[in-house]
């Protein structure tokens, strides 16, 4: 997929996520379509990260561009269903046992201060624990047979590597719901707003992916925003405890600010890295001499 053509289907699911938006608005009335557009912001916000690491991941694994495709699209299904998972357990441990929120706060808290400041090291994902179980249970081949996540040798199945990273952007997926979702508990634990919210948000990824693959260095600073959304839904919640509360109009403009600011930084400070870089360059450059 084009950056161009990725930027339009980016634009089609923002464009129909407001128009669901508007609905709840006519319907429910404004608060529930101000819970709906923030959990949506929040959720969104969130998988920037998430992308990342995705691209780590097609990168160490060399998958290719035409086959990374089918992987996503398998990934945004499984998504969508362990998000309903989890979203009802949290609903249901949130109505029975209240005080989770606070703890929800925390690891938020937490979350946002480890992203934020904690430096990240070189990981081999190839020796991964999930796969390392995988591969006791199931052979697998070292070498891709294009878009198959199996194929048969010699009378044996084996699975291929985009069957590895299948798996591992379904286990990570599992972990980043452990943020995003206690996140989206700041807004609302409405189980329609929480769960829709989080769709529209998932829907639009595919297409996000390739606009980020495309313009990764431009957007490398984002990750601090993210932690800093994570660090304030974590408060939210926090300050629950002693009854105070965010309005959800001014958690939507915090979030919606430290996003596009997040975005603005990168961007500058990446072009200005890059200026540096080729004054560099132009400096190692000697000038030819005059005989």
């Amino acid at each position: 997929m084009s950056t161009k053509k990725a930027l339009k289907w980016v634009g089609f699911w923002m464009a129909l996520a407001i128009v669901f938006n508007i609905g709840i608005l006519l319907i429910e009335g404004p608060a529930k379509a101000s819970q709906f557009l923030g959990g949506y912001v929040i959720e969104l916000s969130l998988s920037v990260d998430n992308l990342f690491l995705f691209l780590i991941l097609f990168s160490s694994f060399g998958i290719k561009p035409a086959y990374q495709r089918r992987v996503l699209n398998y990934g945004i299904f499984g998504a969508i269903v362990l998000r309903f998972i989890f979203i009802v357990l949290g609903i249901t441990l949130v109505n029975k046992i209240h005080f989770i929120l606070y703890i929800f706060g925390v690891i938020l808290i937490i979350s946002g201060f480890k992203m934020m400041f904690g430096h990240e090291k070189p990981v081999d994902h190839r020796d991964n624990k999930v796969l390392k179980i995988m591969g006791k249970f199931l052979p697998m081949t070292d070498k891709m047979h294009e878009e198959k996540f199996f194929i048969v040798e010699n009378g044996k199945k084996y699975a291929t590597p985009l069957l590895a990273i299948l798996v591992l952007i379904e286990s990570s997926d599992i972990l980043f719901a452990i943020d995003s979702i206690p996140a989206i508990f700041s807004i609302s634990t409405d189980p329609f707003i929480v769960y829709t919210s989080n769709i529209f948000a998932i829907l639009g990824l595919r297409s996000l992916y390739f606009v980020l693959g495309a313009l990764q260095e431009r957007f490398k600073y984002v990750k601090y925003g993210v932690a800093l959304i994570l660090v304030f839904t974590g408060v939210k919640l926090g300050i629950l405890y002693f009854d105070l509360e965010i309005p959800i109009v001014a958690s939507l403009l915090t979030i919606f600010a430290i996003l596009v600011g997040s975005v603005i930084f990168s961007v500058f400070k990446s072009k200005g890295e890059d200026n540096k870089k080729k004054e560099v360059e132009l400096k190692k450059v000697r000038p030819l001499k005059m005989y």
